[in-house]
C-alpha cells in the first residue's frame, strides 16, 4: 500500500488510536481508591453510629438511629447487624456476614445480606483509636462516615470531609441521619 491510500489508512489508524486513548483515560480518570494500611478486626468490632452517608436504595427508609454492629465469629468471619428507625418510627434490622477480601490488611471486606451476592466494603479512613471510620467501595458509589458515638467531634468530621474530597467524593451528597437520646450509649 503506497501513495494516497496509505495516507488515508494512517490517518484513520491515528484517529482510532487517539479516540481509544482518550476513552481509556476518561474511564480511568479517577485514581484507584486507597484503603487504610491495616484494620484490626477485633478492635473494629462493636457498634458504630452512622454520621453521614451517600443516599442508597437499601437505606431509603432509614431516617434515624442508624447503626452497624460487627462481631468477629470463631471462623474469622464477621457478623453484621445493621439497624435503623424508619419513617414510621419502627426499628428495622438487616443481618449479614462479612469476610476479609485481603487477609494481609483486613481493610477490604466482602459483605453479604443476600447470599450468594457480596458487596465491597473498603475501610478508606480510620482513626488511630478506632473512634471513627470511613467506608466505601472501588466505584465510589457508596460512602459511610461512622463513629463510635452518635455525635462525631467536629474537628474529626472536618478532617474526614477533607479526606473524602481529596479522594474524589462530593460532601454535598451526604445525608446525615439523626440519633435520638434512646440510641445513645447507656440508654
Amino acid at each position: 500500500m503506497t501513495g494516497p491510500l496509505q495516507k488515508v489508512w494512517l490517518r484513520h489508524l491515528s484517529l482510532l488510536f487517539f479516540t481509544l486513548t482518550v476513552a481509556a483515560m476518561a474511564n480511568g480518570s479517577e485514581a484507584p481508591l486507597p484503603t487504610v494500611s491495616s484494620v484490626d478486626l477485633q478492635r473494629y468490632a462493636g457498634k458504630w453510629y452512622e454520621i453521614a452517608r451517600y443516599p442508597n436504595w437499601f437505606e431509603r427508609n432509614c431516617v434515624s438511629d442508624v447503626t452497624a454492629t460487627y462481631s468477629v465469629l470463631p471462623d474469622g468471619k464477621i457478623r453484621v447487624v445493621n439497624a435503623c428507625k424508619g419513617k414510621d418510627g419502627k426499628l428495622n434490622e438487616s443481618k449479614g456476614k462479612a469476610k476479609s477480601a485481603d487477609p494481609r490488611t483486613n481493610a477490604k471486606l466482602k459483605v453479604t445480606f443476600f447470599w450468594p451476592f457480596y458487596g465491597d466494603y473498603w475501610v478508606i479512613d480510620l482513626a488511630p483509636d478506632y473512634s471513627y471510620a470511613v467506608v466505601s467501595e472501588p466505584k465510589r458509589e457508596y460512602l459511610w462516615i461512622l463513629s463510635r458515638s452518635p455525635q462525631m467531634n467536629q474537628a474529626d468530621y472536618d478532617r474526614v470531609i477533607g479526606k473524602i474530597q481529596s479522594l474524589g467524593f462530593d460532601p454535598a451528597r451526604l445525608v446525615k441521619p439523626q440519633h435520638s437520646a434512646a440510641a445513645r450509649p447507656g440508654n
